[in-house]
């Protein structure tokens, strides 16, 4: 059949399906009717306002592994949460104005309270520090509603991998999967076994489903063979932990029985296709060199520690900065296009080609 004749429709005659005849005529003229003044939106009219954040107290407070520690947050006023599915996050305002990310461990189903663990890390950025030391029942917090950039879709068959505190998304994954019946199985590893939060709620769901590994009963962390070989034929992967297990995770996954993967990292994925470039602390500088193999974020922040930042991975905006200079190269997953014509720019994530100078309005 060549070009100026055409297809055959549904039922194999050789002329064009009269439906689809048709709707392509109504495109045709429909698409640029949206564009007509009588249609477009009146600029008069105010725009939607953004949702408006959550205002939550603590209610209570109990550790879940040796340096990790449950909180347990509602409306002040006692009225229901909004909904959140498993693998959602909820972004807290801390008292110091800190702002951080913590994944929601309760049960979905539960619209009064929302639960979180919270590892402490000493050598952190201080985040985890203040929620042990500040955060206690009657503590009120601003937070944003959960979102999910993880999301769990219950496929038949499931392999969870958690480490350490990366336990908290795949909770409710668990719950979800015996829930509906999937063919699932969690592995739960770990430097000691009194760090690994929830282990006696895991093996209630099904012991023989649930693997708890500690490194220092093991000789060290398994390899991602290892924690793979737990996977039922076809099935999909969700890890969440620190980035070598998530790296072993990814090159054993193609010899494994597994066919999909789904992950969720603590921190920034590293740099390995940067160029080194610079950024200039407004328009007389200073200058910092920013190497191939390390954020702008990072770089900024020896420069000026109480610069903001939570996710580390360009999807949260707490570290957007202006931009006054230079060609960016955007990788985040947040901002619009106009918002970044508008000089916005996350340093967590974006870079700038080799030799090029990023002027920033700090």
């Amino acid at each position: 059949m060549d070009l100026s004749t055409p297809p055959p429709d549904l039922y194999g005659r050789p002329r064009a399906d009269a439906f689809l005849r048709f709707l392509t005529a109504f495109g045709d003229r429909y698409s640029p009717a949206l564009g007509s003044p009588l249609l477009r939106r009146n600029p008069r009219r105010p725009f939607s306002r953004p949702t408006p954040g959550l205002q939550l107290v603590v209610t209570a407070r109990r550790p879940v592994a040796a340096d990790a520690v449950e909180l347990t947050l509602a409306d002040p006023s006692g009225g229901p949460l909004p909904a959140w599915q498993p693998g959602a996050h909820l972004r807290l305002a801390l008292p110091s104005g800190r702002e951080r990310h913590y994944s929601l461990c309760g049960d979905p189903a539960d619209r009064t309270t929302y639960r979180i663990a919270v590892r402490r890390l000493p050598d952190g950025g201080g985040g985890s520090v203040e929620v042990h030391d500040t955060l206690h029942p009657g503590t009120r917090l601003g937070a944003r509603r959960p979102r999910n950039g993880f999301a769990f879709c219950a496929e038949p068959a499931v392999l969870l991998l958690a480490g350490g505190i990366g336990i908290t998304p795949l909770l409710p994954m668990a719950r979800e999967a015996a829930r509906h019946g999937l063919d699932w199985h969690l592995v739960h590893t770990g430097r000691r076994a009194d760090t690994l939060p929830y282990a006696d709620e895991l093996r209630a769901l099904d012991p023989a489903r649930v693997h708890l590994r500690a490194d220092d009963e093991h000789g060290g962390p398994p390899t991602g063979a290892e924690l793979l070989a737990h996977a039922p034929r076809g099935a999909a992967v969700y890890c969440c932990g620190p980035a070598p297990m998530l790296t072993a995770v990814q090159a054993a996954l193609d010899a494994s029985p597994a066919a999909a993967l789904h992950f969720e990292r603590f921190g920034a994925a590293p740099v390995t296709d940067g160029e080194p470039f610079t950024v200039r602390l407004g328009a007389d500088g200073p200058d910092l060199a920013v190497p191939a193999d390390r954020s702008a974020l990072d770089v900024l922040r020896e420069a000026r520690p109480d610069l903001p930042y939570s996710c580390h991975q360009g999807f949260c905006g707490t570290c957007e900065v202006r931009l006054l200079a230079g060609t960016p190269d955007h990788r985040d997953r947040r901002l619009t296009p106009g918002q970044r014509a508008a000089g916005a720019l996350l340093p967590c994530v974006s870079r700038a080609a080799e030799g090029e100078t990023l002027v920033l309005d700090l």
